[in-house]
């Protein structure tokens, strides 16, 4: 398991590209709250039209934008293979871009799928922080939408 340190409310995450201001995430303490950081990271990446869903999709909460579609998994258990490859499917079909954000961490498997898809992945910590767990997650993150 991934142990994220845990920063201060006020504490400001560097922007992802330059120009853009610090990013400050927002405490996470239900389900609306990882929503709302999952909708606020990829707008800091530039996807500033990412909206959040009218309705929860079966398999976790989806916020889209133009060519850009998240899937937030706010429950304790691990993300799997299947959520990554759901996500990826359906990006594949909106001809989208997606990224993944998870209170609970990734299987190794879905680690693993994920690597293979390009998909990248993110692990939220309580502060409402977005921390890369794989490679694409890292790309992007150092290099913005």
């Amino acid at each position: 398991m991934l142990r994220i340190p845990v920063a201060g409310p006020d504490a400001a995450v560097p922007a992802g590209r330059p120009g853009h201001p610090a990013f400050r995430p927002v405490p996470i303490r239900t389900a609306r709250d990882a929503v709302t950081a999952a909708v606020l990271y990829p707008r800091r990446l530039g996807h500033e039209d990412i909206r959040r869903p009218d309705r929860r999709p079966p398999s976790g909460i989806g916020p889209a934008g133009r060519g850009v579609l998240a899937r937030i998994g706010p429950s304790d258990r691990p993300a799997t293979a299947r959520d990554v490859e759901c996500l990826w499917l359906t990006a594949m079909t909106e001809s989208s871009v997606c990224l993944h954000f998870s209170l609970a961490g990734y299987a190794e498997e879905a680690r693993a799928r994920a690597d293979t898809l390009g998909v990248p992945l993110f692990l939220l910590d309580l502060t409402g922080a977005a921390q890369p767990v794989n490679g694409p997650a890292d790309t992007l993150d150092a290099d913005g939408a």
